[in-house]
C-alpha cells in the first residue's frame, strides 16, 4: 500500500504545502501569499482567521495535483516563522489579530524585564536574548495594554502550533519554538522557570504544552477532515520552526552543517551538539535530536522582505512587465542589479527596515541609504540592499567563525531570494566562501513532510535528505571583490555607530507627533 505524507509551513509572507511519497519524491506542491499589516510603528500583524482557510486550500490543492487518496497519507508536519503569536479563546477562536516576527511593540516590557530580572539571568535561563520579541513579552504587553481582552485567551499559540489545533483539537508546541517563547524558557531543560513566570505575571496556563519535534502529538479530527478534504486519524507531528524544517529539506543533518535562507528575514543556521550559546545570537532546538542537538541562526529582520518592499512600492513596471515576459518581476530587479559593480558605486545601505537582530539588537534602528547622488539609479540601489543583506550577515558568520565552532563548508543557498543568482555570487564574495544552491527548492514544507516521515516512522531517521537532495551552481569567492566588500563593510559599521543614537530620538519623536 502507498504511503504519503503532507507538510505545511508558514512564512512571515506566505504559506505552503507539499505531498511527499515514502521514497521522499514530491508529488505537489502549492502556494499561497498573505497581507501583513504594519499599521502602526513598530507592530506588524496577520489576520488569523486566513491561516487555516489557506490550510484548507492548500491542502485540497496538492491532494487535486497529486491524485493520491487522503487515506493513503501516513503523517502530517507543520512549521512556521518565529518568533509569532496567535491569541486562542476557548472555544479555539482567534483573539485580535497574530503577531509575526517583526512585530516590535512590546519595547517597554522589553525594558521592564531588563530592569527588574535582568539580561544576565534571563540569558541562563533560556540561553536566548529578550530583544527579539518573543512570546512571552508580547503577553506581557497584552496583557498592560489590552488587559480584557487578555482574560480571554485559553492558549497563546505560534502560527504552526495554531494549525496543529485546528488540525486535532490540541494545544501543542515543540521544543523548538521554545526558544522564540523565550524569557522564562530553559533551552537545555526545556521547561520553563514557573518561579520566573510568576514573578513577571504571566499564567503558565497560558503556555500549551511543549513535545520534542519528532513526537505525534494527535491526529486529524471529522471536523478537520471535512474541511480539508483529509481522512479522519491522520497522525500529526509535535512540528519545527520553519528555518528548521527548510534546512532539514535540504539535507542539514550533521553537526557543522551550514545552510542560509534569503526570505522574509535573510539568516543562516549551523548545527551543533554543544550546549554553548552566543549572546548576540538566536539559537533553539534542532529537528533531528531535538532533547540534544541545537542550531545558531543568526538573522537579520528584513532579508527577502528589502526586495519585496522594492518590488511592492518601487517596481510597477517590473510588475507589469510579469504579463508580457516569461520572467518574475525578481528576476527582472536582478537583471537591473547586475548592471551595476560591486560597492553600487559608493552607495550604502543599512537594511534595517523593522530593527534589526544579531547581531547589534537595535529594534530602534531603521533602514538608511548613505551616499546617495545625482549618478545613483533605481539599479544602484537594487544591488545596495542585497549588499546590505550579506553586509548584516556576515557580521554574524565572523563572530561565529572566530569561535571556532566546527562548520562544513560550502554554505549551501536554500530558499527565498537565494534564487537570485547575483545575491548569491554578491553573498559568497563578502564571506569569502564557496557557496552552492539547493537544487529543487521546495523548502520548508518538505522538512515538515520528513519530519511527518521520521515521527510515524515511514523514514528510520533524517538521512534519507540528505541521500535526495542535490546542489548545483557550486561559486567559489573572487579574492579582490572580497577585498573591496571589507572596505564597505568597515563604512557600514561606522556608519550604524554613527548613528544609532539617532534612531532612538526618531522613534521618541514620531511617538510624540504621531
Amino acid at each position: 500500500m502507498a504511503s504519503y505524507l503532507l507538510g505545511i509551513d508558514y512564512g512571515t509572507g506566505g504559506a505552503k504545502a507539499c505531498i511527499m511519497n515514502d521514497e521522499a519524491d514530491v508529488l505537489s506542491y502549492s502556494f499561497r501569499e498573505y497581507p501583513i499589516y504594519t499599521e502602526k510603528p513598530g507592530w506588524s500583524e496577520h489576520d488569523p482567521n486566513l491561516y487555516w482557510s489557506i490550510a484548507c486550500e492548500l491542502i485540497r490543492e496538492c491532494l487535486l495535483k497529486s491524485g493520491i487518496n487522503p487515506k493513503d497519507i501516513k503523517g502530517i508536519g507543520t512549521s512556521s516563522a518565529l518568533p509569532s503569536m496567535v491569541m486562542v479563546d476557548k472555544n479555539h477562536n482567534p483573539i485580535n489579530f497574530a503577531y509575526n516576527l517583526m512585530d516590535r511593540r512590546a519595547t517597554k516590557q522589553v525594558q521592564w524585564l531588563k530592569d527588574n530580572i535582568g539580561e544576565e539571568r534571563i540569558f541562563k535561563i533560556s540561553g536566548n536574548r529578550l530583544d527579539d520579541h518573543p512570546a512571552i513579552v508580547n503577553l506581557m504587553w497584552e496583557r498592560d495594554n489590552r488587559p480584557e481582552d487578555y482574560k480571554r485567551i485559553y492558549k497563546a499559540l505560534t502560527i504552526d502550533g495554531y494549525i496543529r489545533l485546528k488540525l486535532t483539537g490540541k494545544a501543542t508546541m515543540n521544543y523548538s519554538a521554545g526558544a522564540f517563547y523565550a524569557v522564562a524558557y530553559n533551552l537545555l531543560t526545556r521547561k520553563f522557570d514557573e518561579k520566573l513566570m510568576e514573578e513577571i505575571g504571566i499564567d503558565m496556563g497560558l503556555i500549551p504544552d511543549a513535545y520534542a519535534c519528532e513526537e505525534i502529538i494527535g491526529e486529524v479530527t471529522e471536523e478537520a477532515a471535512r474541511q480539508t478534504g483529509l481522512a479522519c486519524g491522520i497522525p500529526v507531528a509535535a512540528g519545527q520552526v520553519d528555518c528548521n524544517a527548510g534546512w532539514v529539506g535540504a539535507g542539514a543533518v550533521e553537526e557543522g552543517d551550514i545552510q542560509m535562507n534569503l526570505g522574509t528575514c535573510g539568516n543562516f543556521g549551523i548545527i551543533h551538539k554543544d550546549p554553548t550559546f552566543l549572546e548576540s545570537m538566536i539559537a533553539c532546538a534542532y529537528t533531528t535530536d531535538s532533547r540534544s542537538t541545537y542550531i545558531t541562526i543568526p538573522t537579520t529582520t528584513t532579508g527577502g522582505q528589502l526586495l519585496r518592499y522594492m518590488r511592492d512600492n518601487f517596481s510597477p513596471v517590473e510588475i507589469e512587465m510579469e504579463k508580457l515576459v516569461n520572467m518574475s518581476s525578481y528576476q527582472l530587479l536582478d537583471m537591473e542589479a547586475e548592471k551595476i559593480r560591486p560597492g553600487s558605486d559608493g552607495l550604502v545601505v543599512l537594511p534595517y527596515l523593522m530593527g534589526e537582530r544579531t547581531p547589534i539588537w537595535d529594534v530602534y534602528a531603521r533602514g538608511v541609504i548613505f551616499g546617495l547622488s545625482l549618478s545613483h539609479t533605481k539599479p544602484h540601489l537594487v544591488r545596495a540592499m542585497m549588499e546590505s543583506v550579506a553586509y548584516a550577515l556576515y557580521d554574524s558568520f565572523r563572530l561565529i567563525k572566530d569561535t571556532g565552532r566546527k562548520i562544513n563548508y560550502p554554505i549551501v543557498l536554500n530558499e527565498g531570494g537565494a534564487r537570485s543568482r547575483i545575491w548569491r555570487r554578491i553573498i559568497t564574495d563578502a564571506f569569502n566562501i564557496p557557496t552552492v544552491l539547493v537544487k529543487s527548492r521546495v523548502g520548508a514544507p518538505y522538512g515538515d513532510a520528513i519530519l511527518a516521515g521520521v515521527a510515524t516512522g515511514i523514514f528510520k531517521d533524517f538521512s534519507i535528505a540528505k541521500k535526495k537532495v542535490e546542489y548545483v551552481e557550486r561559486m567559489e569567492p573572487d579574492k579582490s571583490t572580497h577585498e573591496l566588500y571589507m572596505d564597505y563593510f568597515k563604512v557600514y559599521k561606522s556608519l550604524y555607530e554613527n548613528v544609532k543614537s539617532d534612531f532612538r530620538a526618531l522613534a521618541e519623536l514620531r511617538n510624540k507627533y504621531q
